[in-house]
């Protein structure tokens, strides 16, 4: 596989960023899109090292890390990331693609293959916060607004924490869930509120992803093979539980991938999982020779 090579895309409100690592011995497999939101493309520097058989493709989301916004918004829509994607395979010119996506990108993928069937072949979706198809929606949503009012009214310190509590919460969440979450964590979070409310995450993201309702109609009758994944060490958190419930109204059964919810990382961002065995089940899943 050679270097990355990274090339701008200018789109509607924003200019992305996006890297390639291409193989001259693909056998015309297609190239593999490994995204997040709102990680960026750092965060697969592992994962990708361990496919070096075919074209890897990573970018940063509009309104982070080299993919500047352009527009002025201070949030993020699922739709638009799934525009920006739509228009990245588009620019690569090599027709379909193989997916996969984690946490936020797990949502923008499944509305990318909702819109545009025709570009994606298999989309393996790990772990999508999407807490509007949990049983329990009523108490997740009521949880994501009181935590990013948290955000809004003192900082990301306390947003953080309480975001740290209901992402790693197993089990169904109970009402009223941020009132008793911790107000601080230990981490590179600011103690004093700087005043700033841009993080990707709890300003930027934050409600698009968790709330976004899908058109299951569209998943179910698109071409695209969908393989929801949700990971061994996370059972009964969120973004699990809301993996296994999406597989569920698709008419499948989520697939277990090693590590918990960052199980891909391989020291990216301080965080470690199980990349070599996460690695080896995504190709199995894929269809990949070992």
């Amino acid at each position: 596989m050679s270097e990355p090579t990274t090339h701008t895309l200018d789109v509607p409100g924003a200019s992305l960023r996006y890297d390639v690592r291409e193989t001259a011995s693909d056998g015309g497999t297609p190239p593999l899109l490994m995204i997040a939101s709102p990680m960026d493309a750092r965060g697969f520097v592992t994962l990708s090292g361990f496919f070096t058989d075919r074209t890897v493709v990573t970018y940063d989301p509009r309104g982070v890390s080299r993919s500047e916004r352009t527009d002025g918004a201070a949030t993020t829509t699922p739709e638009e990331h799934a525009d920006d994607l739509h228009r990245v395979i588009a620019d690569l010119g090599a027709g379909r693609v193989d997916v996969f996506a984690s946490s936020g990108g797990a949502v923008n993928a499944l509305v990318l293959v909702a819109q545009h069937p025709e570009q994606v072949r298999t989309l393996v979706a790990h772990e999508p916060p999407a807490a509007a198809v949990l049983p329990d929606r009523e108490e997740a949503l009521a949880a994501v607004a009181d935590l990013h009012a948290a955000y809004q009214a003192r900082g990301a310190g306390p947003g953080m924490a309480k975001f740290m509590a209901l992402a790693s919460h197993k089990g169904p969440v109970p009402a009223g869930f941020i009132a008793q979450a911790p107000d601080s964590i230990p981490g590179p979070w600011p103690s004093e509120d700087d005043g700033r409310r841009d993080d990707p995450l709890l300003g930027q993201n934050l409600i698009g992803s968790t709330t976004h309702e899908y058109d299951f109609e569209a998943l179910r009758a698109a071409p695209s093979r969908i393989v929801m994944a949700a990971g061994a060490a996370s059972e009964g958190q969120l973004a699990s539980r809301a993996a296994v419930a999406i597989a569920d109204r698709l008419g499948s059964e989520a697939v277990t991938f090693p590590g918990g919810h960052a199980g891909f990382l391989g020291g990216e961002f301080g965080q470690a999982g199980e990349p070599e065995a996460f690695a080896a089940r995504l190709r199995a899943v894929l269809g990949d020779a070992a």
